[in-house]
């Protein structure tokens, strides 16, 4: 079975960063893309970033193009979210999820657990 598991979220102030990670089990990295996903209170949930495990492609949301930076190590089958310059506007609880086409634009079947980012003015 595919599992994923998002950590690294917490409480943080306007302006600083936060990494988080996704760690994975039970499928082949390079045949999957993963995608971070965010959802804040009252809202839809929004596909803030994607990255393509097999060449390594990333995908951004214009609201946070600069900011976030996707990144993955295949030796540790982990996926990371570098946060920077974070704003008020990025709290949310934070979702990893997983492609088995191996694309960022198609639906993603398998989710992991959320982790809240807070970010304070």
């Amino acid at each position: 079975d595919v599992q994923l598991q998002a950590s690294g979220g917490g409480p943080v102030q306007a302006g600083g960063s936060l990494r988080l990670s996704c760690a994975a089990s039970g499928f082949t990295f390079d045949d999957y893309a993963i995608g971070w996903f965010r959802q804040a209170p009252g809202k839809e949930r929004e596909k803030v970033s994607c990255i393509y495990s097999s060449d390594g492609r990333t995908y951004y949301a214009d609201s946070v193009k600069g900011r976030l930076t996707v990144s993955s190590d295949k030796a540790k089958k982990t996926w990371y979210l570098q946060m920077n310059n974070l704003i008020p506007e990025d709290t949310a609880v934070y979702y990893c999820a997983a492609n088995s086409q191996g694309l960022c634009l198609a639906a993603f079947g398998s989710w992991g657990q959320g982790t809240l980012v807070t970010v304070s003015s």
